[in-house]
């Protein structure tokens, strides 16, 4: 196996949270989007989608999607399980995946590539160039405020986002925060104090 990622990006580093939890350690190259490496032609016959993260396995099939990399992870390296030890917690660490990613990690996105002007038509990831739309700024950013609300009320009664246990469900909640602080100028409010308590405590569970 081989990944392909760029470290400083918000979908590597959810799965670069992933494998610190679980000490995964894979031959790795750093893809720069700085300099946009992932558009050049060496990159995009790896790897059509021209995104990061890319796990190539040894039967050359290309995983470009997080959740199916952490996927296949967790069948090759099972100890300290992060995405549910029985089906009912499988479900509910995906349902959250899957609500963080449209609801709070693509409004980040939208206000992050459609006012940022490295990314004049590039507004979308990917090898097509995308126009900016600047009215999704801010509606990026109502909408991650509206996000974190409804997360606090979901951590209110829950330890952790999909139940008792530290799960990737969390290690996504907290990549997202980190990217909405830098990507869309958003972090939660003060006020929100079942996310803030949670996020303590879902740092030092991906710490310790």
């Amino acid at each position: 196996m081989k990944l392909y990622t760029f470290d400083a990006a918000p979908n590597p580093a959810r799965l670069g949270m992933f494998m610190q939890y679980k000490g995964i350690t894979l031959d790795t190259v750093q893809i720069d989007l700085g300099t946009q490496e992932q558009l050049s032609d060496a990159y995009r016959a790896l790897v059509p989608e021209a995104t990061v993260p890319a796990l190539i396995l040894d039967d050359g099939t290309v995983l470009c999607a997080v959740i199916a990399i952490v996927h296949y992870l967790e069948e090759q390296f099972p100890d300290k399980p992060l995405l549910g030890r029985t089906p009912d917690e499988r479900a509910r660490v995906l349902n959250w995946n899957h609500r963080l990613f449209s609801d709070i990690f693509s409004a980040a996105a939208d206000a992050f590539r459609n006012g940022h002007p490295s990314y004049v038509d590039r507004a979308l990831p990917g090898p097509d160039n995308v126009a900016q739309l600047p009215e999704l700024v801010e509606r990026g950013r109502t909408r991650l405020a509206q996000g974190f609300a409804m997360l606090n009320e979901a951590l209110e009664s829950s330890p952790f986002l999909a139940g008792e246990q530290f799960s990737f469900a969390d290690v996504d909640l907290l990549a997202a925060i980190d990217f909405a602080k830098w990507a869309a100028r958003v972090t939660p409010d003060e006020s929100l104090e079942h996310l803030h308590r949670w996020r303590a405590e879902a740092k030092a569970a991906l710490t310790g």
